[in-house]
């Protein structure tokens, strides 16, 4: 067995950083020195219009398995709700780690869940997934796309009220400049922007350099983002749980996964770090969502978890205006759970869900082949 440091491929994001320094803890329990290797993806640097196109090339993940395959690094580190069902031939998933929170969450300023929000507000999601769920609850709500890491997205949403209130004391000091006794007299206003200023979070005052096309009342982001950003608990905004039983998540979501393709490195980072109950949970949710086919082009949620002897699975797919959709339950067999996998697709197809991804399918083939016209105007 290789005995040298272990080199770990990974997007250079906050979240992706962190998720790799995880990894390599774990690893470096066995005694192993390990070293993070920052590659950048062609989804880093695609524009935001062409995300959806990631779900069929799975730009974010294939650069860093194309190091691993070139032996420029011994693995890579993946969310694997990011993964490709389909795989390499010469690359296998060496390790699934303990999964985190799997559900997602609803950010707001001044807290509150979806029900709350009023009529016609606007929530931000990157994900065709979240936009459906949302608008089968609610459909009174408008969704707009939301791009970007996770701060940055929290950021956005708390950005125009910070905004407004420091053009607010901008204005406040313009008019009390040189009449120390009218801002004495406007207690709302009696320090300067610069104190007010100075009293923010570094949080805050990254907000308050962001250009925003759109406001938004709410978002709705990945628990375990959250949590593995510090971004849970804060005092700036407020996080509410979204119930999993509607809100069913992307599969795969909450979970790390490490793929590699030498066998003494696939050992060591299994030995290290793989947890079944979650490599188990996850590979019932992979396997449903490869035999329905849906990629990332779909409204698809899938969910999964080891219970005793069975694995209790939860799969929802929608129409992209989340009016018409098709969900079950099932308890799989945990000797099987693969072969039951499949057979649970195979059914969720024969009531409808074929009908619904081919229409998801045909949509985005219409928004790609308009983008490309406009292109070439």
């Amino acid at each position: 067995m290789t005995t040298g440091t272990l080199r770990l491929a990974t997007r250079g994001s906050d979240l992706a950083l962190r998720q790799a320094a995880g990894v390599r803890d774990e690893i470096s329990t066995r005694r192993r020195d390990v070293e993070l290797v920052e590659v950048e993806t062609r989804g880093d640097r695609l524009d935001e219009d062409l995300i959806t196109e990631l779900g069929r090339t799975g730009a974010f993940v294939r650069a860093l398995d194309e190091h691993v395959l070139a032996g420029e690094v011994d693995a890579a580190v993946h969310s694997l709700k990011d993964m490709p069902t389909d795989m390499p031939d010469d690359l296998v998933v060496a390790a699934v780690g303990e999964r985190a929170p799997a559900g997602d969450a609803l950010v707001t300023r001044d807290g509150g869940d979806l029900a709350d929000l009023p009529r016609g507000s606007v929530v931000g999601t990157s994900s065709l997934r979240r936009k459906a769920q949302v608008l089968a609850e609610r459909p009174d709500l408008e969704v707009r796309p939301l791009r970007g890491n996770v701060d940055t997205r929290i950021q956005k949403l708390i950005a125009p009220a910070l905004q407004a209130e420091h053009e607010r004391r901008v204005e406040a000091d313009a008019d009390h400049k040189g009449d120390p006794e009218a801002r004495e007299d406007d207690r709302e206003y009696e320090r300067t922007v610069e104190e007010w200023f100075d009293d923010l979070t570094e949080f805050q005052r990254g907000a308050l350099e962001h250009e925003l096309d759109h406001e938004y009342d709410a978002i709705v982001l990945a628990e375990a983002g959250l949590r593995r950003s510090d971004l849970f608990y804060r005092d700036e905004y407020e996080v509410e749980r979204l119930d999993r039983a509607d809100h069913v998540p992307a599969p795969g979501q909450g979970a790390v996964a490490v793929t590699a393709s030498d066998p003494d490195v696939i050992e060591t980072i299994r030995s290290a770090m793989d947890h079944e109950p979650t490599r188990v949970a996850t590979s019932v949710e992979r396997t449903v969502l490869a035999e329905l086919g849906g990629g990332c082009i779909a409204p698809i949620g899938v969910n999964a978890l080891v219970q005793g002897e069975h694995v209790s699975a939860r799969v929802r797919v929608l129409s992209a205006d989340g009016d018409t959709e098709v969900k079950a339950n099932r308890d799989l067999p945990l000797r099987s759970y693969r072969e039951a996998a499949a057979d649970f697709a195979d059914s969720l197809r024969e009531q409808g869900a074929a009908d619904l991804i081919e229409a998801a399918k045909r949509a985005a083939d219409t928004d790609t082949a308009k983008r490309a016209e406009e292109g070439d105007e």
